[in-house]
């Protein structure tokens, strides 16, 4: 065995997915990326994130990222002939994903339970905003709804008001885990020779990140504060500006690091042991004259002076960059996928495999596929697997 084909353990797999916008797309992405086949079934009309913006030459940036490898048809699910398509379809598949409104396929005749009774060693996912029962389950759910749902949004951002993190957090966050548990429920299968169903929504894929929010404020009465570019418990731990505008991000995780701060960076190893910032608890309370000081130190000293101290003292840092700045970052890894208007560089997926590396796969046009798979899937028998 080579090791791309070791790269590609999904190899074989066949996965639908009716999907649309960022938290499906994720996690169907991903198992792409490790070889299984994904077909993704769009609305006549394609997913709407196609049209999310025109930043990746000429494309949606959202949908040239999370759509790389995946075969793409165009149906109507209400039109007999396509339903009766995507069943056939879903009759070979391994694992069907959906992020449709709860209950919508359920009505259409393709709910999850019903499908794995049909077919016992499907893996179905169902990707909800705020799950299929209860007040919520009803509601409209997009990214920033549940960031600010959550909770999330009011402890993000600056004191004078709550802020969305930058980027489609609670999507991304759901995209993960349902594809963390796509695995298990593989890996179980290869024991039980069942499938199983898998239910991730928006609200719980955030609710499970908000848990040191959550704990601090039932343990203290208090919930955390928004301190911007700050860490809200520990001290110093938060962003400076230097003498030529560069601003350095310091982080002091204990005592032995604060010491090591004060002497290598500060010059001044008394300060270690001063009242009031002699731990971490003592320094948060007093964080207004301690960052104070160190501000002053910083402001003395250009980007390279700041970093030549820090290193010396092997104190953690880093340097609160742009994007401009990010899209040159040495430690930058990409990867390069073809697209109907030409290739489109990326950035590379976290994971890294040891052996060749994983090519990026093409990104489909809207029914690109759709010929050669109703072809295909034409005379399938739909009969129980």
């Amino acid at each position: 065995m080579t090791d791309l084909a070791q790269s590609r353990p999904l190899a074989g797999l066949l996965v639908v997915a009716l999907e649309q916008a960022v938290a499906a797309p994720t996690c169907t992405q991903k198992l792409a990326d490790a070889g299984a086949r994904v077909i993704k079934v769009e609305r006549p009309e394609g997913d709407f994130a196609r049209g999310y913006d025109t930043a990746a030459k000429g494309q949606s940036s959202y949908f040239v990222w999370l759509n790389r490898g995946k075969e793409s048809i165009a149906l109507d699910i209400k039109n007999p002939d396509d339903k009766a398509l995507l069943a056939r379809m879903i009759a070979r598949a391994d694992v069907f994903v959906q992020n449709l409104a709860p209950g919508a396929l359920a009505r259409a005749g393709f709910g999850s339970a019903e499908l794995r009774a049909k077919h016992s060693r499907l893996i179905t996912v169902d990707i909800s905003g705020y799950g299929e029962a209860g007040d919520y389950a009803g509601m409209k759910a997009y990214d920033l709804l549940v960031q600010a749902e959550s909770g999330l949004a009011s402890i993000t951002g600056h004191p004078a008001g709550p802020g969305r993190v930058g980027v489609s957090v609670v999507d991304i966050a759901t995209g993960m885990n349902a594809h963390a548990a796509v695995l298990e429920a593989l890996i179980a299968r290869g024991i039980t020779g069942r499938g199983t169903g898998i239910a991730v929504s928006l609200f719980d894929a955030m609710a499970d990140w908000m848990n040191v929010p959550l704990l601090f404020y039932e343990g203290t009465g208090r919930a955390p504060q928004r301190v911007g570019l700050a860490h809200p418990s520990i001290c110093p731990y938060g962003a400076f500006a230097c003498a030529d505008g560069a601003l350095v991000l310091v982080s002091i995780q204990n005592e032995r690091e604060w010491a090591a701060f004060c002497a290598g960076v500060l010059g001044d190893p008394s300060l270690a042991s001063r009242e009031g910032w002699r731990s971490n608890t003592e320094r948060v309370a007093n964080r207004a004259a301690v960052d104070a000081h160190v501000a002053r130190a910083f402001a003395g000293w250009t980007r390279a002076e700041a970093a030549a101290r820090l290193d010396a003292a092997g104190t953690a840092y880093g340097f609160v960059n742009g994007v401009a700045e990010f899209s040159r970052h040495p430690a930058l890894r990409r990867i390069e996928a073809a697209t109907a208007n030409g290739p489109v560089r990326l950035a590379a997926p976290a994971a890294r495999f040891e052996g060749a590396a994983r090519p990026a796969g093409h990104v489909p046009a809207l029914d690109e596929h759709g010929t050669a798979i109703r072809a295909e899937f034409a005379a399938m028998q739909h009969t129980p697997t």
